[in-house]
């Protein structure tokens, strides 16, 4: 059975990158949760994906031109306020594994340093599109796990993030084939879909043979691998009732 990995918490159920929506899908079940990390002017860590506040706040302008205390007071959907990295670990820690995209230049230290304060390194899969940034924190030492995200892996990238000693790595689903599937498993990584958010696009992903998938909507894929698991179990047959025993006629 794949496993679920809640994207942004549960983007498409809930407000992405917010403590509402993490604990939305570890309510629901999901096996990872998946957060993005920036730094803003004064060298705090906080959870959003963009590079710019605008499109998830009420506010406007590039998080590293912005002070905590402003990114915090801004309204990340539905009154929740943007989270702190801290916060997040400390949600998720002793729950699920955390997928961490490292965003923006020397995010990789300060990411790091927050993990190892939590004592979370088993726990946290720091990831990214770029694979120098990878490389980055497997100096710090091979404990610390990696993941890659190659919307459309090549040969050569799938051979460099194993060399890396990358866990899986995250395709884009509509161009996910057999090809990457079989270079990928080759290399010893898992391959986990990107983002299919219809029950189609992941049931499509789940008979390509994809390890994992992330999703905006969790909720749909845990609905029907419950289903399945549900429709395997043997059926119980009901219980006979005991019959009293007769009494002798005199």
């Amino acid at each position: 059975m794949v496993y679920v990995v809640g994207h942004r918490g549960a983007a498409g159920e809930q407000p992405e990158n917010t403590l509402k929506g993490f604990r939305y899908a570890l309510d629901l079940g999901v096996d990872y949760v998946e957060c993005d990390v920036h730094l803003t002017r004064d060298g705090h860590l906080v959870v959003m994906h963009d590079a710019t506040v605008d499109r998830t706040t009420n506010g406007q302008g590039a998080i590293s031109a912005l002070g905590l205390d402003r990114i915090r007071s801004l309204d990340a959907g539905e009154g929740e306020t943007v989270p702190t990295f801290d916060e997040v670990l400390a949600l998720v820690a002793g729950r699920v594994p955390l997928l961490c995209e490292l965003k923006g230049s020397g995010v990789e230290e300060a990411a790091v340093a927050a993990v190892n304060a939590h004592g979370m390194a088993e726990q946290v899969i720091f990831t990214s599109f770029n694979l120098d940034r990878l490389a980055a924190v497997r100096q710090w030492g091979d404990r610390y796990r990696i993941g890659a995200i190659l919307p459309n892996a090549s040969e050569f990238e799938i051979a460099r993030a194993g060399a890396l000693g990358v866990e899986a790595i995250g395709v884009r689903y509509t161009n996910l084939c057999y090809r990457i599937l079989a270079q990928a498993h080759d290399a010893g990584l898992q391959v986990r879909a990107w983002n299919p958010d219809t029950l189609a696009e992941q049931q499509a992903m789940i008979a390509l043979g994809v390890d994992g998938i992330s999703t905006n909507r969790p909720s749909l894929l845990l609905g029907y691998l419950r289903s399945l698991s549900a429709a395997s179990r043997p059926a119980k047959l009901p219980k006979q009732r005991s019959r009293a025993p007769q009494r002798a006629r005199a």
